[in-house]
């Protein structure tokens, strides 16, 4: 669950502001953002997994030069890999937090 509560925040949400709302997730006030990490399903919702993926897209630099953490999750979209797909957008997060 972790690597899901470092897609939320990549998404915006602050460590405390993570919950589950219907199907949707969204940052909202919380005394304890911990309580929902359960509730997140990046890793298993395509409608949760594909804002990131643009996220991804819009952060990149592939219109520039080569970027091989996007073109990961590229390479996993075209296979319509959800299991894939998640593990290269984790990557690409990490490295985008690691200032690449």
């Amino acid at each position: 669950m972790n690597d899901n509560k470092l897609i939320a925040e990549f998404m915006g949400a602050e460590k405390t502001h993570i919950q589950s709302v219907g199907d949707i997730y969204c940052p909202v006030p919380s005394k304890s953002g911990s309580e929902y990490a359960d509730k997140l399903q990046y890793h298993n919702s395509w409608d949760w997994l594909m804002p990131v993926a643009q996220k991804c897209r819009l952060d990149s630099r592939c219109e520039y030069d080569d970027d091989d953490f996007w073109n990961n999750i590229h390479w996993a979209l075209e296979e319509c890999n959800l299991d894939s797909t998640y593990k290269a957008v984790v990557e690409f997060i990490k490295q985008y937090n690691d200032g690449r």
